[in-house]
């Protein structure tokens, strides 16, 4: 049976906490409380979101133009400068002359260059965002992969996990960029999104 103690008495339970700390453990509940609130449904999403445009959007969307073709239609047939980004060993090995790549590998790049373009757009702008940051995802793991076997990065440019460093290219800031990504597939876009207009609109 519990008993309460009586009025004017102290408190001389073990658990009990001196009344100036229980009212700031208090007060912090109440303050972080109301701001959950305020963010909830929208923040972490667009947070993301918002993130990923300010520091990787241009960033891809360069990279990705710069392997397009010439003309109206070089969205389908990729630039040299592609097949040497994105099959460096397969692009030597044919001594740089994409025409005799077999058709395969000239699916992947055509895939990669478009996955380039059009993931970014379509996570910046929240529509079919968690399919589009986990392909996101995968990309950076291969252009991660591709960068270490294939152009070199190594040393303190690859980096390492839990060193004193925070600068290397890989380990630190791919990692970060994964992250992002991560949070947009864990929370979704938030309401701030097209998916969110889509849901309610066909809901």
């Amino acid at each position: 049976m519990t008993t309460t103690p009586l009025s004017g008495m102290r408190d001389t339970r073990p658990n009990a906490l001196p009344a100036p700390i229980g009212a700031l453990i208090g007060l912090h509940e109440r303050v972080f409380s109301a701001l959950d609130g305020l963010l909830a449904g929208w923040f972490n999403g667009f947070a993301a979101r918002f993130t990923f445009a300010s520091l990787l959007l241009l960033y891809y969307l360069n990279s990705g133009v710069n392997k397009l073709g010439d003309g109206l239609f070089g969205f389908l047939s990729p630039s040299v400068g592609a097949y040497a980004t994105i099959l460096p060993p397969v692009f030597e090995n044919h001594g740089a002359d994409i025409a005799t790549i077999p058709f395969y590998w000239d699916a992947v790049v055509l895939l990669g260059t478009w996955a380039e373009l059009l993931l970014p757009i379509l996570i910046v702008l929240g529509l079919f965002s968690r399919v589009a940051a986990l392909g996101m995802i995968g990309f950076v793991l291969v252009q991660s992969y591709v960068d270490i076997a294939f152009h070199g990065i190594s040393g303190k440019y690859l980096g390492a996990m839990f060193d004193r460093f925070p600068d290397a290219i890989i380990f630190d800031q791919r990692l970060l960029w994964i992250f992002v990504l991560v949070v947009i597939v864990a929370n979704g876009p938030g309401k701030l999104s097209l998916d969110h207009v889509l849901a309610r609109r066909f809901r």
